[in-house]
């Protein structure tokens, strides 16, 4: 069994039930069978039905009547809030989310970089009836959006989460060329913010900026605006109310007793 970075060797057991858990969260509202989880892992029937049997009984997958479908149970939801309600930084930028929110009158988010992907930590959706969806806990691959450009930019070129692997396409804007990522990534470093013109969603333009409150930048804050009500006025308006809001979050002293989380 292979061991991690520490040198530490990995508990097969821990390992299979944190993949189930993964699949089972990634596939949503899918359902799934024994047969399909003991197949993607990997592991024999026998031992993915006993893993599937213990996990149903402590309420972390649930299954249906018939016992034969599978999918990701209440406990996760219940640890995903502990994360939440446990996370100092969250709590000091939810306020501004919410000021961010009321002078803009659009949707703005929080998330954190989480490999090659960012995951949404906190949103404030806009009150109009033409707006932006997106959930907490919702994750998307960090080149195609703006909250993911913006915290890229904080790092070198060469120190990027992606090695040999594709860049997979949201929508027709997105960048899948190392090159034209570079490019733009370095127009973000120079100019400040990034920019997602439908690179994530078809008709969404956003903008985001990292919180330096960390070296390199781990959270960014982001405003999410329909492009059909983007004029160039409502832009620099964003621009300089999430500018602002930045700065005072960053200005902001670290919360008391935040632990140092790697």
């Amino acid at each position: 069994m292979e061991g991690n970075s520490r040198g530490v060797r990995g508990v097969k057991s821990a390992a299979r039930t944190v993949a189930l858990l993964e699949l089972l969260a990634e596939r949503g509202e899918e359902p799934s069978r024994l047969d399909q989880l003991a197949a993607e892992l990997q592991v024999p029937r026998s031992s993915m039905y006993q893993l599937l049997r213990t996990l149903v009984d402590a309420d972390w997958v649930r299954t249906d009547a018939t016992g034969s479908l599978y999918g990701i149970g209440i406990r996760v939801l219940l640890t995903g809030t502990g994360y939440l309600d446990g996370d100092r930084r969250v709590r000091l930028v939810r306020p501004y989310l919410d000021e961010a929110s009321d002078a803009l009158g659009e949707t703005i988010h929080l998330a954190r970089l989480d490999g090659r992907d960012v995951v949404y930590l906190a949103t404030r959706e806009s009150h109009e009836y033409l707006r932006t969806l997106s959930r907490v806990g919702r994750r998307v691959p960090a080149h195609a959006g703006a909250l993911g450009k913006a915290l890229l930019a904080e790092r070198p070129d060469d120190e990027l989460p992606f090695g040999d692997e594709p860049l997979p396409a949201l929508t027709e804007n997105t960048h899948t060329d190392r090159a034209a990522l570079l490019a733009d990534l370095a127009g973000v470093r120079e100019r400040g913010y990034s920019i997602d013109r439908e690179e994530t969603v078809p008709g969404i333009a956003g903008f985001g900026f990292a919180l330096r409150y960390g070296t390199p930048a781990v959270d960014a804050i982001s405003c999410s605006v329909p492009v059909a009500r983007l004029t160039r006025e409502h832009e620099k308006h964003i621009v300089a109310v999430m500018q602002d809001i930045r700065t005072r979050i960053e200005s902001r002293p670290p919360p008391s007793g935040t632990p140092d989380w790697r």
